[in-house]
């Protein structure tokens, strides 16, 4: 595994997440070999992954000479277990890269910064360069008017939305639509981004910064449609497909043997490796 060192953070500016205190963020590192300031890739996973099933993307930008921070989100990710905020409250997923890079600021020899994710993790990494959620089908979720399909990772969570107290998501809407851009990031990589049918494209985000969208044709988890949300959001972004008959979890590269990802996750190595080159391509050209 590419990453060389983990560090369990607590973000004191989210005191009281959780009944034990602070929000976790367990911050996963991957060093280059060369020493001194080097640019930083903030990298974040899909909805219930993980920082190593990022592994495919992270290696190779490390050997290319950065330095990769990848970040288990809280109450997301397979390792520690999933919460229904964390699955459905995704304001917290760009905040935890934030806190994450104020970190290393102080504790590292950081360069110029940039940001990656898959599916969920692509919404994450877009945000912090300016795409934003609508409003309006949020609070549509929040009401019931609008079904939420729950992801095969958490069957029930659209049910379990609707049972929290009106007093707990009452402030959902507008946090979750607020601006999460962080001026320190210079540009994004995007792949198989999700929740790209609910952002808002009528208020394009007011800095242009370089973005690139991948995806695949054959994805039924984030729908190419959907994807295209962020070209028209994100004025500074291209994007195309990689490949007719790739899905989704060809860009994961973790999958038991025997799981019904593993075929998907199996076939996918050509795929992500000529993506992760194409993303290596991308921060040198931006970030050195």
């Amino acid at each position: 595994m590419p990453f060389n060192e983990i560090r369990e953070l607590f973000d004191p500016g989210r005191p009281h997440h959780t009944a034990a205190g602070p929000r976790p963020v367990r911050l996963h590192l991957a060093r280059p070999e060369r020493a001194g300031r080097v640019p930083l890739v903030l990298l974040s996973h899909g909805t219930g992954g993980s920082a190593e099933q990022m592994s495919w993307l992270a290696e190779p930008l490390a050997e290319a000479g950065f330095l990769v921070a990848a970040v288990d989100h809280h109450g997301n990710n397979h390792r520690d277990g999933f919460t229904v905020p964390g699955f459905a409250f995704w304001a917290d997923r760009p905040r935890d890269l934030t806190f994450a890079l104020d970190h290393l600021l102080d504790h590292e020899q950081v360069g110029a910064v940039g940001a990656a994710g898959f599916s969920l993790g692509g919404y994450t990494a877009a945000a912090l360069v300016g795409a934003r959620l609508a409003r309006q089908p949020i609070e549509a979720v929040l009401r019931g008017d609008h079904p939420l399909p729950s992801p095969p990772e958490y069957p029930t969570l659209a049910e379990e939305i609707l049972a929290l107290p009106a007093e707990t998501t009452a402030s959902w809407p507008q946090r979750l639509a607020a601006d999460h851009t962080d001026p320190r990031v210079r540009c994004a990589f995007l792949v198989a981004p999700a929740s790209g049918g609910i952002l808002d494209t009528g208020s394009p985000a007011r800095v242009r910064r370089p973005v690139a969208v991948r995806w695949g044709d054959a994805d039924t988890v984030v729908p190419p449609e959907t994807v295209r949300g962020y070209l028209d959001a994100l004025p500074g972004a291209e994007g195309r497909s990689v490949g007719a008959d790739v899905g989704h979890y060809e860009f994961l590269c973790l999958a038991e043997p025997g799981s019904p990802l593993y075929e998907a996750v199996r076939s996918g190595e050509p795929v992500r490796a000529a993506v992760a080159a194409e993303a290596v391509e991308f921060f040198r050209r931006h970030l050195e």
